[in-house]
């Protein structure tokens, strides 16, 4: 049987755990990819550092040039822009084929390493760029090259889920919940990337420009994270029937691409609503095939290595027997909309002092700014003494810059007829009283 080399750069959580499957399982791999699978090097940072007893010592290489030179296949698990960048560049030059997981470089870089497959005639694989062990990446690339896909929701980031997964079941704040991730390994020291949406962001672009059919970069994802969420948001959103996640959003509609990622109100009979703790899924609607739905775990090393070792199997099995991956498909620039003109409903919560005239102050603010009001909920704030009301106002579907105005407005404060009448006259005739928006989130109906 025809032999081809691996070469395995980082041996990381997922590495180590291809590793440790790709020597154990030597022979079905054979036999599955058509080819015996040898290891001829594992490229890291430290060849002292400890890796258990799934990694050969006498693999480990600090020199990821040498084994990139001399595999058939390169599987990246590095992470990072560079120099993961760098070697898959140069492993494509050299004729081998690449398997990585790397959802910040190819959402970043992706057209570049797309062009440069197809330049020296290899195949890229991603499938562990996306949601783990679901095999999104492949459903949207093979099994929907039939389709038009009009929209995908995804919850691809399992910090944030089982974050606010915490929130909601436990009461915890943000803080205490986010310590919990840390503390079993499902958040870094560093959570940046998780909370803030980056990585999310990530698999958005990835997954837009594989649905879509354009290029999609990173930075057309409109983005915000979880830090500002609430307990009082995680009530609201369960007193009107919704459960809070972070929801990745990507839309076709007739005037282009809508792209967002942040913290969504999503309707308790949606499937998105019943993820739960670290886990992920993807819900992808098409003209033909209507709802489907992807579910599983989207980290750890085992299920992460299984979506690694599925694509090692399909590069193996095209060196041996011919043809090629599916290419990048471009049908041409597609317009992507700013966020100003995303539209959807919209949840609104605010403190206004509790005085005649301030609804109606209110909601005339929202009809200058062409928003228009599906429902308001007004109960007492606090148990001061001063009199204050809590607003939680939920907009028809509406353009985002539109809701952005109004926030603005608001903030500046709401004028009101002093002698209790319905009409403000002339500013003497009005009092200015503060209003205190308290957050504003995405309703997502789909």
């Amino acid at each position: 049987m025809r032999e081809l080399k691996v070469a395995v750069l980082g041996a990381g959580t997922v590495g180590s755990q291809v590793v440790r499957l790709l020597t154990e399982n030597a022979d079905d791999f054979a036999q599955r990819a058509g080819a015996r699978l040898k290891i001829c090097g594992i490229a890291v940072r430290d060849v002292n550092k400890p890796r258990g007893s799934a990694v050969d010592p006498a693999l480990l290489t600090a020199d990821a040039e040498a084994i990139i030179d001399d595999a058939d296949i390169v599987i990246e698990l590095m992470g990072g822009i560079e120099p993961a960048r760098t070697y898959i560049l140069r492993a494509m030059a050299g004729g081998a084929s690449v398997v990585t997981g790397n959802k910040a470089l190819l959402a970043e870089h992706g057209p570049e390493i797309y062009e440069a497959a197809a330049a020296a005639n290899v195949d890229l694989y991603y499938e562990a760029a996306v949601g783990g062990a679901m095999p999104v990446v492949y459903g949207l690339r093979e099994s929907l090259a039939g389709d038009n896909v009009r929209s995908i929701l995804g919850i691809v980031n399992g910090t944030t889920n089982y974050i606010l997964d915490e929130m909601a079941e436990k009461g915890l704040d943000y803080e205490t919940a986010l310590r919990s991730a840390q503390e079993l390994g499902y958040a870094e020291a560093d959570p940046t990337a998780d909370v803030d949406g980056f990585d999310a962001a990530a698999k958005c672009a990835i997954l837009a420009s594989l649905a879509f059919h354009t290029r999609v970069h990173i930075n057309d994802v409109h983005t915000h994270g979880i830090r500002q969420v609430t307990a009082a948001d995680i009530a609201a959103a369960r007193e009107a029937g919704y459960v809070l996640k972070l929801v990745a959003s990507a839309k076709h509609r007739s005037e282009g691409i809508e792209l967002y990622v942040g913290p969504s109100l999503v309707p308790t009979h949606h499937p998105l609503s019943t993820v739960h703790g670290a886990y992920n899924a993807v819900v992808i609607e098409g003209e033909a095939s209507d709802r489907l739905m992807f579910y599983g775990p989207g980290a750890g090393g085992n299920p992460t290595a299984t979506a690694v070792l599925s694509d090692v199997v399909a590069a193996a099995n095209k060196k041996v027997y011919g043809g090629h991956a599916p290419r990048e498909l471009i049908y041409g620039d597609v317009n992507i909309l700013p966020a100003s003109r995303a539209r959807s409903r919209f949840q609104i919560r605010m403190v206004v002092p509790d005085e005649v005239g301030v609804l109606c102050a209110v909601t005339g603010v929202f009809a200058r700014n062409n928003v228009s009001i599906s429902a308001v909920v007004q109960e007492r704030h606090g148990s001061s003494s001063a009199e204050a009301s809590a607003l939680t106002v939920t907009t028809h579907e509406a353009a985002q810059g539109d809701v952005e105005k109004t926030i603005k407005e608001l903030s500046k404060g709401i004028e009101v007829p002093i002698d209790g009448s319905q009409r403000v006259v002339s500013e003497a005739q009005a009092a200015t009283l503060p209003v205190r928006i308290e957050n504003f989130i995405r309703v997502e109906e789909a």
